[in-house]
C-alpha cells in the first residue's frame, strides 16, 4: 500500500553538514565575506530542499503565522523549543474560546498574552481557563494603566479589536 505521506529529507545536523554542496552551495554564489555568510537566512535553502508537496504539508502542519479574530496574521515563534509561541495583544483574541493549535490540532500553541503596549501579561496554553479564572485579574491590573482600551466584563462576547475605545 502506498503512503500519502511525503518522504522527508534527513535534516539532522550531521547530514546537513555533509550535504552542504547540495542544499546550501547554490545560495552562496554572491557571498564574499564572513559578515555576509553570517547574515544568510537558512529558511529559503532549507525550504528549497523540500518538494512542493512537502512544502505545502509543512506549511499546513507548522504554519509560520496564525490568524487571530481581528484578522491579524501573527507570527509563530518556534525557537523556544517544542511548543510554538503566539504572542498576541489580549484585545485581539476577545471571543476566541479555544486555544489555537497546529499539526492538525495535535499541538496547542503557547499563548503569550500582551498588553496594549505589547508587554507580556500572561502565558497560557488553556484559553478557556484563562477567560474563566485569569482574565478578571489581568483586567483589573491593566484597566487603570490602559484606560483608552476596551476591557469588557465578558471577553467571550466582546468583539476583538486592534484599536482603542471610541469616544
Amino acid at each position: 500500500m502506498m503512503s500519502s505521506e511525503p518522504d522527508w529529507p534527513d535534516v539532522q545536523d550531521d547530514t546537513l553538514l555533509t550535504t552542504l554542496e547540495t542544499w546550501l552551495a547554490p545560495y552562496l554564489t554572491d557571498i564574499s565575506s564572513f559578515a555576509q555568510l553570517q547574515r544568510i537566512d537558512l529558511t529559503w535553502p532549507l525550504q528549497a530542499y523540500l518538494s512542493q508537496e512537502q512544502q505545502r504539508t509543512l506549511s499546513t502542519l507548522a504554519p509560520t503565522h496564525l490568524t487571530v479574530p481581528t484578522g491579524s496574521r501573527i507570527i509563530l515563534d518556534y525557537t523556544s523549543g517544542n511548543i510554538p509561541i503566539l504572542a498576541v495583544r489580549l484585545q485581539e483574541i476577545f471571543g476566541l474560546t479555544n486555544t489555537p493549535s497546529i499539526a492538525n490540532g495535535q499541538v496547542p500553541v503557547l499563548i503569550h498574552l500582551l498588553s496594549p503596549a505589547r508587554r507580556l501579561v500572561q502565558v497560557t496554553q488553556d484559553l478557556k481557563s484563562f477567560w474563566r479564572t485569569g482574565y478578571a485579574e489581568v483586567k483589573k491590573e491593566l484597566k487603570g494603566r490602559y484606560p483608552k482600551h476596551f476591557w469588557p466584563d465578558n471577553p467571550l462576547q466582546a468583539p476583538p479589536t486592534r484599536s482603542i475605545k471610541k469616544r
